[in-house]
């Protein structure tokens, strides 16, 4: 079947091909123009173009069956209402935000314009019934930080039975602002590959199944993609299947599964530098350095160093005149839980890049530094 694109940077577009996209008359091309080679297997939903967290750029193939069961998985455990997108609709957490309303046959309530504050609550309060919403947590910091000081925003936050918090680890800290200002978050995992979040608060959604294997989180149930557009070595090594015929989609993440079934992720397995000899998790970094007051959105990446051979450095949008001792903060604080060996080097203050999805933009902060 050949792909149709539509305009993905318009929910309204978006809401309006997906009836079509999912009984599998008219896939839809998200994020790319397709080709006219680029042909998909028959079933097949949508197509998202997603770079993840490789900052690779790959195109995720998608059936209607594997979106599906996603968002009715996601009805199961967190019941059904009307939902707010406040997520581009061009990846896969706003996608399904558009499929959960088609398939509870309610009208979505599209954010308009720019996020705000003042339109979450607009935005809000348009909504009647059970509210839900998907949002990354910078999205959560802002609405949390302005919260403090207008109850209107306080009140739109806590008036949802369920907000999803998905794309980036969750800090503890910004988890307990939330529920203070009785706003029910739910924690969730997964990616494009898993047609979104798959496990929600550690447990995995119903009918899918969670693995540790060699450290790396692995993934299986029906929400599976069918693999990467014109990619079949890709595909084949980030798919595979066990010895009773099972598919597993091997995430490049770190983890454990406890014996409860409970996952807990740790970072990427690739997130590491090599610094005076000795491996750091620059993942493992980032969370404690997230812990001291003041950094709670800041970002950790590796950079070349002359004596060390690598290093981290810590971006945070902070005031110039902070910095100095907010590192020394998180330098010490690394230093007693990690080792000196992964302290950070370096503290920039400053706005950080952001994908249009909310996440921040690591590959240009390396491009900075390197810059």
């Amino acid at each position: 079947m050949r792909l149709h694109p539509v305009e993905s940077a318009d929910p309204g577009a978006v809401r309006d091909a997906l009836p079509a996209a999912l009984d599998g008359s008219r896939p839809l091309a998200l994020g790319f123009d397709p080709a006219p080679d680029d042909i998909v297997p028959e079933g097949t939903a949508v197509v998202i173009a997603t770079s993840g967290s490789s900052g690779i750029p790959k195109r995720v193939v998608l059936s209607a069956a594997a979106v599906r069961a996603s968002a009715e998985a996601t009805a199961l455990r967190v019941g059904s209402g009307q939902w707010m997108l406040a997520l581009p609709a061009a990846y896969i957490a706003g996608v399904q935000v558009l499929v959960r309303s088609l398939l509870e046959g309610l009208e979505p309530v599209l954010l308009e314009g720019r996020f705000t504050p003042d339109a979450f609550v607009h935005a809000t309060s348009a909504m009647s019934g059970d509210r839900f919403t998907s949002l990354v947590p910078a999205q959560l910091a802002t609405l949390l930080d302005a919260g403090e000081s207008r109850p209107g925003v306080r009140d739109a936050l806590a008036s949802y039975r369920a907000i999803l918090v998905g794309g980036q680890a969750l800090p503890e800290s910004m988890r307990v602002r939330a529920a203070d200002a009785g706003a029910r978050i739910v924690r969730t995992y997964g990616s494009s590959e898993t047609a979104g979040g798959c496990v929600y608060d550690g447990v995995p959604l119903d009918g899918v199944r969670v693995a540790e294997v060699h450290g790396e989180v692995r993934i299986s149930g029906p929400v599976l993609a069918d693999g990467y557009l014109g990619d079949d070595a890709l595909t084949s090594r980030a798919f595979t299947n066990d010895m009773h015929g099972a598919r597993w989609y091997r995430t490049g993440d770190a983890g454990t599964v406890a014996p409860d079934g409970r996952l807990a992720v740790t970072g990427r397995i690739d997130n590491v530098i090599v610094s005076g000899g000795i491996n750091v998790s620059l993942d493992r970094v980032e969370r404690v350095v997230r812990s001291v007051p003041g950094l709670e959105q800041a970002v950790v990446v590796g950079v070349p160093d002359e004596r060390w051979g690598e290093a981290s450095v810590i971006f945070a949008d902070v005031a110039a005149d902070d910095g100095r001792r907010l590192l020394d903060d998180a330098r010490a604080r690394v230093e007693v839980e990690i080792g000196r060996h992964a302290r950070p080097a370096h503290l920039e203050a400053g706005k950080v890049p952001l994908l249009a999805s909310g996440k921040p933009d690591r590959q240009a902060l390396r491009r900075m530094m390197r810059d």
